[in-house]
């Protein structure tokens, strides 16, 4: 059975920030991401965790821009300074609420050099912070036009040409489908490479349920393929109420 986590981000949305991590231990959830923590004190999120016995999953980087101009993200040609400046600032406050992984956002560029780019701050980062796991995801076209990495071979390149173990894949259910029309096909090509794994329906970005993909049948290829990381609810909720929408849970 997967290991599941709620990303309160999303998740448990009707309820006020410190209440989501409450929500979530009773809903069944050992585990939380929060994409971008930095809108809250630090130690209102460790509060948060501590109170309720969660584990901190996986936050996003960049931080938001609060300074105005392009954020530095890592796959733009010239931003190499801007990432470093803003990924200094993601491991400071990783260093206050400790998260297992670090989903490094590419940005937005389809140039010849940003492939060449990405790897080499990535590299950079690695180097920076070893002890830390940072993640890469692809985001499919239709979400996010124009993003670099939009497709799991590509991602599986990067890594590559990367060669840090503190770096790995980013699954994600909703956008494999949305790619590559077949979630479960990726899984069994890519899934070696998952440092972590989300889950969401399509193309709604649901809850597990609606559309193509065969949650069970997923559930039971993580299983089999022995992966023993999380694996996390990012979805929109259909209803207003979450707790509506996790009869998946008993799925795997």
């Amino acid at each position: 059975m997967p290991r599941f986590a709620a990303n309160i981000s999303h998740l448990f949305r009707e309820l006020p920030y410190p209440e989501r991590f409450r929500a979530a231990a009773k809903a069944g959830f050992a585990g939380v991401e929060v994409l971008y923590p930095y809108e809250h004190p630090a130690k209102e999120t460790h509060r948060g965790l501590l109170a309720n016995g969660l584990e901190l999953v996986l936050i996003n980087a960049p931080p938001p821009n609060y300074t105005g101009g392009t954020p530095g993200y890592a796959a733009i040609p010239g931003g190499e300074e801007r990432f470093r400046s803003d990924m200094r600032r993601t491991l400071r406050f990783a260093g206050e609420i400790k998260p297992g992984f670090i989903h490094v956002m590419a940005g937005y560029d389809l140039g010849p050099e940003a492939f060449e780019t990405f790897v080499q701050n990535l590299q950079w980062l690695a180097d920076q912070a070893p002890a830390q796991r940072f993640t890469i995801e692809p985001l499919n076209p239709v979400a996010q036009p124009g993003y670099f990495l939009n497709d799991y071979q590509l991602a599986e390149d990067v890594l590559t040409a990367v060669v840090r173990d503190n770096v790995g894949l980013q699954f994600d259910s909703f956008h494999a489908q949305m790619i590559h029309a077949d979630a479960a096909g990726i899984w069994e090509r890519f899934g070696a490479s998952a440092f972590h794994a989300q889950i969401g329906a399509a193309p709604s970005r649901s809850e597990p349920g609606p559309g193509p993909i065969d949650f069970p049948a997923l559930f039971a290829a993580i299983d089999a393929s022995g992966y023993t990381g999380w694996v996390s609810a990012e979805y929109t909720p259909s209803r207003a109420n979450t707790d509506e929408t996790l009869d998946w849970m008993s799925w795997s």
